[in-house]
Parts: C-alpha cells; structure tokens; sequence
C-alpha cells in the first residue's frame, strides 16, 4: 500500500522545510518504508536544491528517489503554523506529500504518482477537504484511488 494510516501525521510540530522532511521521513522508516533516513532525506534535499516543491495553494510535494526506499511510498503531513518553502505563489505550506521511490523506479512509477496527485490538486474540492481534515482516514480516504498499477 502506497499510504496507510502510520504515514499521516495531522500535526506536524516541524517550524522549517528541512524538519518537516526529517519528520515524515521518521513516519516512513517506522513503517518499514526506507532503510536510512539519511540516505533518503539526503536526495530529497538535493531535489528541493534544483526546484522547489513548494507548488502553491499551501502544498509542497517533496520527493526523493533513493537507495533507501524499499518500495514506493506518499507520506502525507499537515502543519497548522505554515512552514516557509519557497513556494512559487511565496506563500507557507500547510499540506506536504512527501513522496520516495526506489533508485530503479521501475515504470516511472514516481512520475505516475506526481501526475494523479497533481490532478487531485487540481480540484479546489479535494484541496478544501484535505485541510479541513481533522482524521487521517478523512486523508487516506481522499487519497485512497492513487495507485502505481
């Protein structure tokens, strides 16, 4: 399974961007996703250096393809302060999707990932009712018809 309810968190406590993506990442080795949090957060940081992630409409989806992932995974954080990003509108995110694929990436599946949440956020209903979400699985039920088939 691509997200479960381990690799939500409501309530992020991290104030930067770089936190906020140790913090998911934390979510990710606990569950079995990623081998090393170094490793991983290391080339997600070196994407966010080429390109923010911060797309706009408080939402950043920072992602990473490593060594260190296991299999394909979306981890999703909501932060209630706003974490500064560099966003291409300048404002704070609220909503992360932190993604990882393995290094082989077999089938593009990180580009198949981007591509159906990237249209989800396209809806300003879907975006609505992922901020004011207030249960993961209110989360994973929105999220629940992405797939990497």
């Amino acid at each position: 399974m691509i997200i479960n309810e381990n690799l939500v968190i409501l309530n992020l406590e991290a104030k930067d961007k770089e936190s906020a993506i140790i913090e998911l990442s934390k979510l990710a080795l606990k569950e079995g996703k990623i081998t090393s949090i170094d490793v991983f957060t290391k080339s997600v940081f070196d994407r966010e250096k080429t390109y923010t992630t911060g797309v706009g409409n408080g939402i950043a989806i920072p992602h990473g393809k490593s060594e260190a992932v296991k299999e394909a995974m979306i981890v999703f954080g909501k932060s209630s302060h706003g974490i500064e990003w560099e966003s291409l509108d300048g404002n704070p995110v609220n909503i992360i999707f932190l993604l990882g694929v393995p290094d082989k990436n077999v089938n593009g599946i990180h580009l198949k990932i981007l591509s159906q949440l990237s249209r989800k956020l396209m809806n300003d209903d879907f975006v609505e009712k992922l901020k004011k979400a207030k249960a993961k699985d209110q989360i994973l039920e929105a999220l629940s018809d992405i797939n990497i088939e």
